[in-house]
């Protein structure tokens, strides 16, 4: 039985596999290869993107989707996590995508060895989905490869489980990251750290840029959002005519995170992540409950 909690629990070997999938379900709608399959959603927190695009991976695929609720669930009236995960085990789902705000719930979840569990993102520590789909967006935009091209990320990445898993699998990939951030957004970390976005526009062939979650903050560092968006916002005229890749997880905080204008400029591939993360999450799916 094969997991999703991190990145790491795939092999090189099935990372360029779900590649080479996900472009092909990108060329070509596929068969119904999960007829026979069934799925549930916990999603302890809330999301858009992620959720809808993991449903609709999943039908595309022909998979049926129950997606549980946990505010209406027994887990309001003290039911533990591990009890609930074990009374959904015992309807015999072929998997189940888990969102929490703990960075271990799907470990935990997972060594129980009950079904396939795959992580919808979990606390600051792992998003292993979007990473996955984000690499597929890079490696469709540059041909192929992605080895020795630079990123930088660029805002709250401590708080950010986006750039925690994308670190570790970029890395692995071959790519050079840059961190781009105030102190206090700065994650415990070799990279090379920049506290200035000017200082790196010219090194970088990738920017991912990320929510600006002030809210996560005890330690006000901004008067006000206008305040962070004069020093970190993706605009065009930071971007000038620089051939740069510009990508966010989403939801964008316009004109804070990335500038209306650049939302519209062809650099700008946030919703291309959006598609790719149906192809990508189909591409998982397979391998999981099909491949494995």
């Amino acid at each position: 039985m094969q997991h999703l909690v991190d990145t790491n629990d795939f092999s090189n070997a099935q990372i360029t596999q779900l590649l080479q999938d996900a472009k092909s379900f990108k060329a070509h709608r596929p068969p119904q290869l999960l007829h026979d399959k069934l799925l549930i959603t916990l999603f302890f927190e809330a999301s858009t993107r992620t959720r809808s695009s993991f449903e609709v991976a999943a039908k595309r695929l022909g998979a049926s989707v129950v997606h549980l609720d946990p505010s209406r669930s027994s887990a309001k009236k003290g039911e533990s996590l591990e009890d609930t995960f074990a009374n959904l085990c015992a309807m015999e789902p072929d998997g189940i995508i888990v969102r929490h705000s703990h960075n271990d719930t799907p470990k935990i979840l997972a060594n129980m060895q009950s079904t396939p569990v795959i992580n919808a993102g979990a606390g600051n520590y792992a998003h292993p989905t979007q990473a996955l789909l984000d690499l597929f967006t890079m490696v469709e935009h540059f041909g192929g490869n992605v080895e020795g091209k630079t990123i930088a990320i660029v805002g709250d990445i401590v708080s950010s489980r986006v750039a925690s898993s994308g670190i570790r699998l970029f890395r692995r990939m071959g790519m050079n990251i840059l961190l781009v951030a105030p102190e206090q957004f700065m994650p415990d970390s070799t990279l090379k750290q920049y506290k200035n976005l000017e200082d790196v526009m010219d090194k970088v062939d990738v920017i991912m840029s990320l929510r600006a979650q002030l809210e996560r903050h005890e330690k006000e560092l901004f008067e006000d959002y206008d305040d962070y968006a004069s020093q970190y916002c993706i605009s065009k005229k930071r971007m000038g005519d620089r051939k740069i890749l510009l990508l966010h997880p989403g939801p964008v905080m316009r004109n804070i995170d990335i500038s209306d204008e650049m939302l519209e400029d062809p650099r700008c591939q946030v919703l291309t992540q959006v598609k790719n993360g149906v192809f990508m999450r189909m591409a998982i799916l397979k391998l999981l409950l099909l491949d494995s």
